[in-house]
């Protein structure tokens, strides 16, 4: 019997240390943790007043940031295909498209050259969650992702597909261009 106890108690342990260990070796930002903490009303994130998620201390611009990931969540690895607009290939204004669709009801144009036309520009050292960033990557080509905050924003990329970026790496501060802000359209 005591070992039989023995041989449970160190299961049990066993498979926490195995569960937390699973759980961490994915590459899931800090920012998860928050998801679960904020609750989404329609009317927060439909509100009308002039640019609702980035007044201040109201935790609008937290709430914005939880529903990005949380649509990241459902889009993360998807694979990078030019023009693709669904989960088996997605380039990066399409998805564009349908993050801020599903999470802050707005609609975006298809293109990333029709969208950098939207919203007003924001300087760098200024953005909030929510935020278009864009990129030059060849004269005649432009990417586009949505800032997240810590530096950090979510894109489709050629390589990785759907995943988060950090806006100091040298090869995205090199081609930075611009950013927009949108405000929420009803």
């Amino acid at each position: 019997m005591f070992r039989f106890k023995n041989f449970t108690s160190a299961l049990s342990v066993s498979f926490f240390l195995l569960f937390s260990t699973y759980c961490s070796a994915f590459d899931l930002p800090k920012q998860f943790s928050e998801i679960g903490k904020n609750h989404f009303y329609q009317t927060e994130l439909l509100d009308v007043n002039p640019s609702p998620v980035y007044e201040g201390n109201t935790g609008k611009s937290k709430n914005i940031k939880a529903a990005l990931l949380s649509q990241y969540s459902r889009w993360k690895g998807t694979q990078y295909h030019w023009g693709g607009t669904t989960h088996r290939g997605v380039d990066c204004s399409a998805l564009m498209q349908h993050i801020f669709n599903d999470s802050l009801h707005t609609e975006l144009p298809r293109t990333t050259f029709e969208q950098i036309k939207n919203g007003t520009k924001v300087n760098k050292n200024n953005l909030k969650p929510g935020d278009l960033v864009f990129f030059k990557t060849t004269p005649g080509d432009r990417h586009v992702g949505v800032y997240i905050g810590d530096d950090q924003f979510i894109h489709a990329s050629k390589i990785q597909g759907v995943t988060i970026s950090s806006l100091n790496n040298q090869y995205w501060v090199d081609h930075y261009e611009t950013a927009r802000r949108l405000e929420l359209t009803a």
